[in-house]
């Protein structure tokens, strides 16, 4: 292969991994559902194309970048910057306009917003059903008390590497919702498991649940289902 169709090749895997990255973090319980719609693949589509664009005007200009060292190091510097830093331009704003109480950036970045909030929208909409038959189904016949007070540190100890701050807002947003006295428990429960999938995702929720069934099954819910 041409090494100049090589670089192209590079830059438009770095920016599409650099798309894909994006969604996926915003995604965390199941992140390869967040770039299975056509905004999301779009988005990421926008991404290459400004790597690929930004590689040829690097290569129109003959930009080294401060590199002096050799032919080799400054076409991986330029292949880099491309690859992983075109984007920086659509993230730029040419001026800023008050809009009521709100600051509009003004310039490319107004064009990104448009399809990363479309991919958002659209993800969000199919990952919504999925997640409430999912919790509905996985929470049936677990009684709240029992749930609220084993599942959460049960889920967190199986898990090794879920951040502080992760942990620290989940178990906020736990007690704001089992101090709440105008919810009904039935609700409650699935409230606790989607806060949970949001963590730990659906599969350790999942695991996690099918282990401690027994210790959780509403008793009362569990003998009208014997009758």
């Amino acid at each position: 292969m041409d090494i100049a169709w090589l670089d192209y090749a590079i830059v438009a895997i770095l920016g599409a991994l650099v798309g894909s990255g994006e969604l996926v973090s915003r995604y965390r319980d199941a992140p390869a559902g967040a770039i299975h719609t056509w905004p999301a693949r779009f988005y990421i589509l926008i991404n290459i194309a400004a790597s690929i664009a930004a590689l040829f005007v690097i290569h129109v200009f003959n930009w080294h970048f401060g590199v002096t060292s050799g032919d080799a190091p400054v076409r991986w510097t330029q292949v880099g910057i491309a690859g992983t830093g075109a984007m920086a331009l659509f993230r730029s704003s040419l001026f800023t306009v008050r809009v009521g109480d709100r600051d509009v950036a003004v310039g490319p970045i107004s064009f990104l917003q448009v399809f990363r909030d479309a991919a958002d929208r659209e993800v969000d909409r199919l990952r919504a059903r999925a997640r409430s038959d999912s919790v509905a189904d996985l929470m049936e016949g677990i009684d709240y008390r029992k749930a609220i007070e084993g599942l959460p540190p049960y889920c967190l100890a199986l898990m090794q590497n879920v951040a502080a701050e992760d942990q620290q807002k989940m178990l906020q947003a736990l007690a704001l919702l089992d101090k709440d006295p105008t919810i009904d428990p039935a609700i409650k429960v699935r409230i606790l498991g989607l806060q949970l999938m949001n963590v730990v995702g659906p599969n350790v929720l999942s695991a996690a649940v099918k282990s401690l069934r027994k210790q959780m099954e509403d008793q009362e819910s569990g003998a009208r289902s014997q009758k």
